[in-house]
């Protein structure tokens, strides 16, 4: 059986981190702004992109935050699954799933939808520059709410022989009213194109941003706090987590 070290000398001696010593570790997503975050926290899990589609149907959700928790999950299902498959005998011990969306017309304490009836829109990765900056006018000047969905699969001994367990992370960015110019030099720039919304809050991005109320490394792609926090409450909750 191979050994693994997903835990780096940088990382903090909690009970969840403790328990991901020589464990399987994988991040089922190719982002390089997903394994930079979780690099800083202390660990490096081993990248297992997930070709899951991404294309589940709005309309079946209740909620439109419950969007990202479930594409999060058949990200990190899939892996877990395909890993499985193909080597039996090292299973990953924990696969990690996360997806970020970008959703309009928030407001600080509730949604523009349940003070005037206007349904909030979910931004993925923009299609063209024409629609980089259709969103980027949608959000100047206004607040939208930044969601992470992140979903932990693991091995259980019953059926379907493994457990999931899901969050996600909400955070409010507030847009500066920028003349048309700076939306689309930013625009031709290109920085946004592969991000979630049209924007990237950690580069040129944030200088269309007035400030950030909650987690800032859920705007940029990965809730490590509320991350962190999951994995204790689960060695402090579930005895046999990641000790089969």
């Amino acid at each position: 059986m191979s050994s693994h070290n997903t835990v780096l000398p940088n990382s903090l001696n909690t009970p969840g981190v403790e328990r991901l010593r020589n464990k399987r570790v994988v991040l089922a997503s190719a982002s390089p702004r997903r394994r930079e975050i979780l690099r800083a926290l202390g660990l490096e899990p081993e990248i297992v992109p997930s070709t899951f589609a991404e294309n589940l149907p709005l309309s079946s959700f209740e909620q439109i935050h419950e969007y990202p928790v479930a594409t999060a999950t058949h990200k990190a299902v899939q892996v877990y699954e395909k890993l499985v498959s193909e080597n039996p005998d090292d299973p990953p011990d924990l696969v990690i799933g996360a997806d970020t969306v970008v959703l309009t017309h928030a407001l600080p304490s509730t949604t523009l939808e349940m003070e005037t009836g206007t349904r909030q829109e979910l931004l993925e990765k923009p299609t063209s520059k024409e629609d980089n900056l259709r969103m980027l006018q949608d959000l100047n000047g206004s607040v939208c709410e930044v969601v992470t969905g992140v979903s932990l699969v693991y091995p259980i001994l019953t059926a379907p022989g493994y457990a999931v367990k899901e969050i996600d992370e909400r955070s409010l960015v507030y847009f500066i009213d920028n003349p048309l110019r700076i939306l689309q030099a930013y625009v031709d720039n290109g920085e946004g194109f592969d991000r979630a919304g049209g924007f990237a809050v950690q580069g040129l991005g944030s200088l269309l941003v007035r400030k950030i109320d909650g987690d800032y490394n859920n705007v940029v792609g990965f809730p490590g706090a509320s991350f962190f926090q999951l994995l204790d409450k689960l060695v402090e909750y579930e005895e046999d987590f990641l000790q089969i």
